[in-house]
């Protein structure tokens, strides 16, 4: 069968068209700026690359567009080929313990979420409606950023705030990438042998989450309420004390929005390099010997390194670490130096293999802890759920 994985954002509509169970791709894509008249669309299939620029003023005509291009270059003969579309949706609340086949019902829900990802789930909803109306036919399944977490624990997703603030708000870790650390999570347990192993997956790119993974199951992450929890990324903070915003906003007169939006887009590596929000910057000036690159650097891997040592200790030990996504399949240094941070806990690199990308290990054979590079698929886990979903 053949099946739909989609991501949309508010001008942007990323998708895979892939046949499954094979888990093949057939093509894939990105309608880029939608609500301009300069917008653009690019279609990978076959080893070819087509972009063309023209208005898309809403989702819709993106996923005309999408669906047009998959038949004029004869990757489907018509829309009878494709069996189902897999959504991924950022937020699902407590409503949404696992994927859902989406109803008017769901969509509701979703936009009823928006108060907790009011960047994301508005666009996630436009994109639902958009193919709900192109295709009609076929089943259409939501997959949230959010549910994989849903097995943590109050002593883990809860704040130590007023309880109220739970009661009446929904304040409380959800997590995010949960799809990434799902997928490399599973592929990690194969990896091992062992269904009930003990695995932590740093998924790495401009946002950053690690996840502990016990037995197929995630019991803390680091991303909170929003993604701006947890470890420094490529323009965010990370953990910060609170106290600090109310400090700047007072010092610079300026509103305390205004200063949490620092946090988020002036933060991290561009915060404290002073010049990029791109870890292979970073790298290369630090390898330069710039000082303030080699800082960020050094923050990030200390602060990854904490998070490691407390899920060690939270699980009661550890099987595994993966790494993935941008930085995490790409960036050697990055891995290495991870690796040292904690090598403590039973783990030696392997030199040669850390070099090398693809699936592999990169710990030697007698670690006590793995380390793996498993590139992640959220596409492909999408697939699987509305397989799942169909057939269930």
């Amino acid at each position: 069968m053949k099946i739909i994985a989609v991501n949309a954002g508010s001008s942007s509509l990323k998708f895979q068209l892939l046949v499954m169970p094979e888990e093949e791709v057939l093509a894939q894509g990105l309608v880029e700026r939608i609500g301009h008249d300069n917008a653009v669309f690019t279609i990978r299939f076959n080893g070819e690359k087509i972009s063309v620029s023209e208005p898309v003023h809403d989702h819709e005509r993106a996923v005309e567009l999408v669906i047009e291009a998959l038949i004029k270059h004869k990757i489907i003969a018509s829309l009878k080929e494709i069996n189902g579309v897999g959504h991924r949706v950022v937020q699902g609340g407590e409503l949404f313990k696992t994927s859902a086949v989406i109803t008017d019902d769901v969509v509701e829900k979703v936009s009823e979420l928006s108060d907790l990802a009011p960047l994301h789930n508005p666009a996630n909803v436009t994109g639902i409606k958009a193919f709900r109306h192109i295709l009609p036919d076929v089943i259409h399944v939501a997959v949230f950023d959010t549910t994989f977490h849903q097995t943590m624990t109050e002593d883990a997703y809860l704040y130590a705030t007023p309880y109220e603030w739970y009661q009446k708000y929904g304040i409380r870790k959800y997590g995010f990438h949960g799809t990434s650390h799902q997928f490399v999570s599973e592929r990690a347990l194969e990896l091992l042998n062992n269904p009930q192993g003990k695995v932590i997956v740093c998924h790495m790119g401009n946002g950053i989450s690690l996840c502990a993974v016990d037995g197929g199951k995630s019991v803390d992450t680091s991303m909170g309420l929003t993604p701006l929890e947890g470890v420094p990324m490529g323009t965010r903070s990370g953990n910060v004390d609170p106290s600090i915003l109310q400090m700047v906003s007072k010092m610079e007169n300026r509103p305390m929005h205004k200063v949490l939006e620092d946090l988020s887009k002036r933060s991290g590596y561009l915060g404290v390099s002073g010049f990029s929000h791109d870890s292979r910057d970073v790298v290369n000036a630090m390898l330069r010997g710039e000082p303030r690159a080699t800082t960020a650097h050094r923050i990030l891997i200390k602060r990854i390194a904490d998070y490691i040592g407390s899920y060690f200790v939270y699980m009661g030990g550890l099987d595994a670490i993966c790494f993935t996504a941008g930085i995490g399949e790409n960036a050697p240094v990055v891995r290495r130096d991870i690796v040292k941070a904690i090598r403590v806990l039973g783990i030696e690199l392997d030199e040669a293999q850390n070099e090398l990308k693809g699936e592999r290990m990169i710990s030697t054979p007698d670690s006590k802890v793995k380390a793996f590079i498993i590139p992640t698929n959220e596409e492909v886990m999408i697939a699987r759920e509305v397989v799942r979903l169909r057939q269930s």
